[in-house]
């Protein structure tokens, strides 16, 4: 769908601020308030805008915690479907927050989250290796986030990053 330079002006300030007030939004585009609603109404219904995510840090909320897996997984694609067929199932588990088909040594890359590495392990082991065409699965563990969504979690504060340089 091709958009307006407006349009594509107003999408940008809500990937930075999704919280930003449609009056906010309206200064900075240069238009009406009702311009700004109109546009977002169009661009949601469109779905263009699909959702507003708010990023927290849950491994700062005790008893939030939660360990981060990404899956790489190998697939036999089936005649007439590829991937989609096998995808589509996958996805339905409540367990997978994000699912790719990926170019290179696997197929389709496959982001969960659990409470524990058993729980994880539970996942692939008895959810996802017994799917037809599920060739292997490679599983990676977070162990810690430095940057999401183009979002850095810890910014080093005023640390001194100076290479140190010695005669």
């Amino acid at each position: 769908m091709k958009l307006t330079k407006q349009e594509i002006e107003i999408l940008k300030i809500l990937e930075e601020n999704h919280r930003i007030s449609v009056e906010t939004i309206a200064l900075m585009a240069v238009c009406s308030e009702e311009t700004v609603k109109e546009t977002l109404k169009k661009l949601e219904d469109r779905k263009i805008i699909i959702s507003y995510p708010t990023l927290i840090d849950w491994s700062k909320v005790e008893g939030q915690e939660t360990i981060v897996a990404m899956i790489d997984v190998k697939v036999t694609p089936k005649r007439g479907v590829g991937f989609d067929e096998v995808a589509e199932r996958i996805a339905r588990f409540p367990e997978v927050s994000s699912l790719y088909l990926m170019s290179g040594a696997y197929d389709l890359s496959i982001t969960i989250e659990g409470k524990t590495m058993q729980e994880i392990a539970a996942f692939v082991s008895e959810k996802l290796s017994p799917i037809e065409n599920v060739v292997s699965t490679t599983t990676h563990f977070m162990l810690k986030k430095y940057k999401h969504d183009g979002v850095l979690f810890e910014d080093g504060g005023d640390k001194d990053r100076r290479m140190v340089v010695t005669p």
